[in-house]
């Protein structure tokens, strides 16, 4: 009997599955069904399965090892607190989207009561409460926690991870608040001394424990093995892999994956960024080696009217231009982002590229003349990706787009905007067959077979 693993993603519009033969290291099967994310999810799973079964056998052993990962529902959302914004709050942003979670708020210093109604408001599945190093400022991260302590509704996870020292005091504000609160290591624990895998590990706990539950996969825990962890993370997972390599087998080396979906677009660097050009000083925290950005308004299905002021601003169209334009976005909007006819699919093709470009220049670092009375000095706050030797395509409007060079071409460096760093001469890769969640799934248990298994699916473009 061939060894087949099946593994799942949860996406708010689609439920993706894909079966490796482990044996053969191959794909066996992917198939796509509408997700049923507003009624039942197991629904979109079960159809999954059936769909499934019509190429290959899918039996109830199969069925029970699956592994899945989830954005459904909005996904991950957190609210990130800190101290001061361009630190202890930057870190938590940080720690989360490395997590797979999607922002959707961040508070630095001593927040109002005007801001923890807004807070409540939001209800977000988990608020990542930081702020101060070690034996620093506790005044802040106590008077949040007292706060977040008053607040009766729209809050019941907060992960805290700041100074160590203000620990005993917020356990005392939130006896009896009935919210669970979970401690771990501060995310600054020194001034420019990043510590994020702890934090990053609670989220994912939080996440399997206790979020899938809140969001209906309950039932659908009862069917398949796990819901691991969130999608932007088994891709993330799955980066990390293609660029470092595993065992006896090589990766690609420092990489950048963009994802373009929907909803959002997402980029990950596996790469560590350093200055390419001798005498540029790095400002900042420092970025993680592996780092995930996310764009909630370039998705291209949900912001194709951010996309299209991009679009119009960019190319300074005539006004003529301009409402013929504006018409075809009306008439891809309709077909819900499945462009028809010659005119749709240019029009797409644009918006993808843009997309890329916006989302790739927002997630890579740039550099700048600081003029001071000492002489002049070079700047660089983020990563310096210049030197990434390989860019990888992921997502529906890349995979199925009628050219993804173009599209990726978003992602490359420009000698008319020389301070934003993006890779110079970059291969380009495209995640053809939309499996790469199911790898960076597969690389928890058997992280040779997962390479060896996206590196056959790969195609270079």
């Amino acid at each position: 009997m061939d060894n087949i693993r099946i593994f799942i993603d949860f996406g708010s519009t689609f439920t993706k599955a894909v079966a490796f033969d482990l044996d053969k290291e191959e794909m066996a099967a992917r198939v796509q069904v509408p997700s049923t994310v507003d009624t039942d999810i197991s629904v979109g799973l079960q159809e999954a399965f059936d769909k499934l079964s019509e190429t290959m056998t899918v039996d109830e052993s199969n069925i029970k090892q699956t592994i899945a990962c989830s954005s459904a529902a909005g996904g991950l959302r957190m609210i990130c607190m800190g101290l001061v914004p361009e630190y202890t709050t930057e870190a938590g942003r940080l720690a989360a989207l490395g997590a797979g979670a999607k922002i959707v708020g961040t508070y630095s210093y001593e927040i109002s009561k005007h801001e923890a109604k807004e807070i409540a408001e939001i209800a977000p599945d988990i608020i990542l409460l930081t702020g101060g190093t070690d034996g620093g400022n506790k005044k802040t991260i106590c008077h949040n926690a007292g706060r977040l302590s008053e607040i009766e509704y729209g809050i019941k996870n907060i992960i805290v991870a700041g100074n160590k020292s203000a620990c005993d005091d917020i356990e005392e504000i939130f006896e009896g608040s009935r919210k669970n609160i979970i401690y771990t290591k501060n995310v600054m624990p020194e001034f420019g001394k990043l510590d994020l895998d702890p934090v990053n590990k609670k989220i994912r706990e939080l996440f399997i424990n206790r979020i899938t539950d809140a969001k209906g996969i309950s039932k659908v825990k009862e069917m398949i093995s796990d819901v691991s962890m969130p999608t932007p993370s088994a891709v993330l997972e799955a980066a990390k892999i293609i660029a470092d390599g595993s065992g006896q087998e090589r990766g690609l080396g420092e990489l950048l994956l963009v994802d373009v979906g929907g909803a959002t677009t997402d980029v990950y660097s596996i790469a560590k960024g350093t200055p390419a050009k001798e005498g540029v000083t790095v400002t900042g925290l420092p970025e993680p080696y592996a780092k995930r950005t996310v764009e909630g308004d370039l998705g291209l299905f949900h912001n194709l009217d951010t996309l299209s002021d991009i679009a119009v601003t960019s190319s300074r169209m005539a006004e003529a231009e301009k409402n013929d334009f504006e018409s075809k976005i009306i008439k891809l909007r309709e077909m819900y982002c499945i462009p028809e006819g010659n005119d749709q699919k240019q029009c797409q093709l644009l918006l993808s590229h843009l997309a890329v470009k916006t989302a790739v220049e927002r997630h890579a670092g740039s550099t700048k003349l600081v003029v001071t009375h000492n002489g002049d000095f070079w700047v660089q706050s983020g990563k310096d990706l210049t030197q990434v030797k390989t860019v990888i395509g992921a997502g529906g409007p890349i995979a199925f787009s009628s050219d993804p060079h173009h599209v990726l071409e978003g992602a490359v460096f420009k000698p008319d905007t020389p301070n934003i760093l993006k890779p110079k001469m970059p291969a380009f890769y495209l995640d053809q067959r939309y499996i790469l969640f199911a790898v960076g799934l597969l690389a928890q248990t058997d992280p040779e077979k997962a390479l060896r298994i996206i590196m056959k699916y790969l195609v270079k473009i």
